[in-house]
């Protein structure tokens, strides 16, 4: 199938690993323009410069209000055009209640939910029709997680703004999607499985109620978000996908 993505512009924060790393990854493969972030510079430009020449790292911080305005010059800038955003920010500070901080909850605000609003906000005023926002959410989204309070408390919030945007966005004909991952073998989930006594039983545990028996790679999830970024998903908005391997098991 081709996705349709050969030379559209992208934005994805949070790309210099992980999720959002994966996603770029599979945008440039299909022909795609990137514009991959990171707080770090180095980080930024190392990452870009893996992705080859059809993309460019530039460091900011989703917090940071300016933010918006630098990513989509940028992407005019060196693309000359822009038509999508993936809004992908590393996980808050996991604990239970009686362990977050007033300051770690207002950190994680500004940065996964205030931030990801901005970021959406501007891209929703630079989008003209068959442009796309995503999120890179949670499946706590719709069952919390233990141990992460303040992501399920920021996630369902920021789906409930995506689906406000969505129905917003729809008639200019933007779109807007969520994509809700789970158990994907990244850094950030094998530092939380590593919170516990045994790792490694944790992490079967944790497979043993997915369907599919294992966790999914970066790779996998990347693809599905390149495919819900594309062209050839043009009739999908104000969804929130799974891509959990059939662990959520609610309809």
């Amino acid at each position: 199938m081709d996705l349709g993505l050969k030379d559209r512009v992208y934005v994805v924060t949070g790309a210099t690993r992980g999720l959002g790393n994966a996603t770029a990854q599979e945008l440039v493969a299909d022909g795609a323009k990137v514009v991959v972030t990171g707080r770090d510079e180095k980080r930024a430009a190392e990452a870009a410069a893996e992705l080859g020449p059809n993309a460019v790292g530039v460091a900011v911080d989703n917090a940071d209000p300016e933010a918006p305005a630098r990513l989509v010059a940028a992407a005019r800038e060196h693309f000359g055009g822009f038509d999508g955003i993936l809004v992908s920010v590393g996980g808050p500070p996991p604990g239970f209640v009686a362990d977050n901080s007033d300051e770690q909850w207002q950190s994680a605000f500004e940065s996964v939910f205030l931030g990801a609003v901005r970021l959406a906000r501007t891209a929703a005023a630079e989008l003209v029709e068959g442009g796309v926002i995503g999120f890179v959410l949670s499946g706590s989204v719709h069952e919390p997680i233990p141990g992460l309070t303040i992501s399920n408390g920021l996630r369902p919030g920021l789906a409930g703004f995506a689906k406000s945007l969505a129905d917003e966005l729809g008639p200019r004909g933007i779109r807007v999607v969520g994509l809700l991952p789970a158990r994907i073998d990244t850094d950030r989930v094998r530092e939380l499985d590593a919170l516990s006594a045994d790792p490694e039983a944790t992490r079967a545990a944790n497979e043993a109620r997915i369907p599919l028996r294992r966790y999914g790679t970066p790779q996998e999830f990347g693809r599905t978000a390149a495919f819900l970024l594309s062209p050839a998903a043009s009739y999908l908005t104000g969804i929130m996908l799974p891509v959990d391997g059939g662990m959520r098991h609610g309809f």
